[in-house]
């Protein structure tokens, strides 16, 4: 019988470390590990096993990044100085440091052994909240992301045998490295839900980016507005992603959760709740249940509140696919708070939610012209749904 999750995790994963200064602090990692412990998520080893990961080799890296580039890493990371910042290396997003080659790998190689066992019926669902590195070109960092580890394990669940991989994002920013990488490539579908790249980085992703010449309908883009709070946020998630999800039958359900979306993160411009962000990695747990048997890998991604936002996101993430849900009333526990007080200097939050009770118009109530939002779903819907075969309107 196969383990309903596996985690990867340990200590070595933050070393994924751009520096004090930067915003992508690896102190998040650790802190959403030790709720999932505090909450007891990892007590239960016949439903639940944590996991390490070796460095990818160069082999697997090749898959999907240029060698080339995979040798400016290496480069980099044994000389920061030297980075070679037309890849990408050495700029103030991703600022060069020693190891960073493998550390990155690390991440990569987490990701895909999670696919590999999903594939092989070992495990249910996979969780790498390290990972969803989703910006990371093939020849260039991007975003904070060095190798793109969602990438590397969508193209290593195709050459296992895989037929369709849909993905799924729903980071604050747009999944542009994925999309990019498997543009032309009809077997995998990118979905990716973010605030508009008219107001942020990457500047990507609007509604009529649909794939390639060979792969039209691959690629979907929800371009959501600044201010885009739970109601709207959930409507755009609902109108778009199970329809089209639905539609192509995909073998594995590939997701990327980053929580950045929150109203308190510093880097964007929505007001979305981290109850929101729960009821949608429920409503991508049950998708998957529905459309590929359960085959569900699970990423992070970003998320720069390290206290207040990403570790209960995470943690909520684990328990979902634990089939452990955590409940939002529940309290933080106390040996996490103190942790943070002793570490940080500050409280942390009080309970694993907002104290939002989250609610969207589902869209079979009808389209809303005057609302931003609904025009946003209506762009993206009617530039994709045909080529799927659905109706724009009413599917």
């Amino acid at each position: 019988m196969a383990t309903q999750l596996r985690v990867v995790w340990d200590d070595q994963f933050t070393r994924y470390d751009f520096g004090a200064a930067h915003p992508m602090d690896p102190l998040r990692l650790d802190l959403t590990a030790r709720l999932c412990r505090e909450l007891g998520l990892f007590d239960d080893p016949r439903r639940v096993e944590v996991v390490s990961a070796q460095p990818a080799d160069d082999a697997l890296l090749g898959t999907v990044h240029d060698l080339d580039y995979v040798a400016a890493v290496r480069a980099a990371a044994a000389d920061p100085s030297s980075a070679d910042q037309s890849r990408g290396l050495g700029t103030e997003d991703d600022p060069a440091f020693e190891g960073m080659h493998e550390a990155s790998a690390r991440v990569v190689q987490g990701s895909v052994d999670l696919a590999e066992a999903i594939w092989r019926g070992e495990i249910e669902h996979g969780v790498n909240f390290c990972g969803g590195l989703h910006h990371a070109m093939r020849d260039r960092a991007s975003g904070f992301c060095v190798y793109n580890d969602v990438a590397v394990a969508i193209q290593r669940l195709l050459d296992l045998g895989a037929q369709r991989v849909a993905y799924v994002d729903v980071d604050v920013h747009h999944g542009d490295g994925v999309e990019r990488i498997f543009w032309d490539d009809p077997r995998v579908l990118t979905i990716s839900l973010h605030e508009s790249g008219r107001v942020l980085f990457p500047g990507t992703g609007f509604p009529d980016d649909v794939g390639g010449p060979g792969a039209p309908g691959s690629a979907v883009n929800v371009a959501l507005p600044p201010g885009t709070s739970d109601a709207g946020w959930l409507r755009a998630l609902h109108a778009v992603v199970p329809p089209l999800v639905t539609a192509f039958e995909p073998d594995v359900l590939v997701t990327q959760h980053g929580c950045d979306s929150h109203f308190m993160d510093p880097l964007a411009h929505l007001a979305v709740s981290v109850d929101a962000q729960r009821l949608a990695q429920q409503c991508l747990h049950d998708l998957a249940h529905t459309v590929s048997g359960g085959r569900w890998l699970a990423l992070g991604g970003g998320g720069y509140e390290v206290v207040d936002v990403v570790p209960r996101s995470w943690s909520h993430l684990v328990g979902i696919a634990a089939h452990t849900p955590v409940p939002t009333s529940t309290e933080v526990p106390t040996g996490w708070l103190e942790h943070v007080r002793t570490r940080l200097g500050r409280p942390g939050p009080a309970h694993m939610g907002d104290g939002k009770d989250p609610w969207w118009r589902s869209w079979e109530v009808g389209y809303d012209p005057e609302d931003p939002v609904d025009r946003a779903i209506m762009a993206t819907r009617k530039a994709v749904f045909p080529l799927h075969g659905r109706d724009a309107w009413f599917d």
